[in-house]
């Protein structure tokens, strides 16, 4: 069995002061994907940088305090890669992958974007340079006899049953008609599968983030932007994906919670 953890952490060092270290070496992962970073591998603790029986990739950004991804794998990698071809978003703290047997997992931390900034803007250019990279990574593990799982923060709810207010949100950033039908490309011509949405096609949710803001956690008025993307052949060893959710907002150790996926895949560990 093959199981994968994903969490936007929104910052490492202080997640690593709220839980996130013991959630991580009480898991059952063979593999956890952390965005949001935001530090240096020097500038974490050492049980967040280079925790026993773990073999750690950090991709940090090159602006301070921004962005940042990390892998961490049971499981020595045959190859590791960071970034995916695109100049402009190389050293931008957005993707890295692992290449194990069998399968590689890949982290992604998606720009946000904000509707009339450069922000957004990025985030088109992002989605833009990241779909055609997705086509080729599917081929390229599919020749080396292994299958793809991309998981992170996607930052892009696909449809209405993957948000609480999806009415109120229908001109903001993440719920935009052009990312829902980027998204859907994903899907319909890159050839991924969202194992949550295969296993679970009705909804609404699970979400996985809330905003700190008002009752939002507490009314469960959330989204659904952390996601397992994999190529077909693992979606179908997919057997159970959990959205591991706080019993209560002071349990909380980011804004996200981890989503985590077990595939019947014959896999060392």
């Amino acid at each position: 069995m093959l199981t994968v953890s994903t969490v936007n952490v929104n910052g490492l060092r202080a997640a690593s002061k709220k839980g996130f270290v013991e959630w991580l070496g009480a898991g059952r992962a063979d593999v956890v994907a952390c965005q949001e970073v935001r530090a240096l591998e020097s500038e974490l603790p050492v049980e967040a940088a280079a925790p026993d029986g773990w073999h750690v990739q950090h991709a940090p950004s090159v602006t301070k305090g921004r962005n940042g991804v990390s892998l961490y794998s049971r499981v020595e990698p045959e190859a590791v890669r960071v970034g995916f071809g695109e100049q402009e978003f190389e050293d931008s703290g957005r993707y890295a992958e692992l290449h194990l047997p069998k399968v590689v997992v890949a982290s992604l931390y998606l720009p946000s974007g904000d509707v009339g900034t450069p922000r957004q803007e990025e985030k088109e250019r992002f989605m833009a340079a990241f779909l055609p990279y997705l086509g080729e990574l599917r081929a390229k593990a599919a020749a080396e006899g292994r299958e793809v799982v991309v998981v992170g923060d996607w930052n892009i709810a696909h449809a209405e049953i993957d948000l609480k207010n999806w009415r109120t949100n229908r001109k903001n950033s993440g719920f935009l008609p052009e990312e829902r039908e980027w998204l859907g490309r994903v899907f319909d011509e890159a050839g991924y599968v969202d194992v949550q949405r295969k296993l679970d096609p009705a909804g609404p949710g699970p979400y996985s983030w809330w905003s700190y803001r008002g009752k939002a956690f507490d009314n469960d008025s959330g989204w659904r932007i952390d996601l397992q993307v994999a190529t077909p052949g693992l979606a179908e060893l997919c057997t159970s994906v959990v959205v591991e959710r706080a019993e209560s907002y002071d349990q909380r150790w980011s804004d996200h919670a981890p989503v985590t996926a077990t595939y019947d895949l014959d896999f060392p560990g």
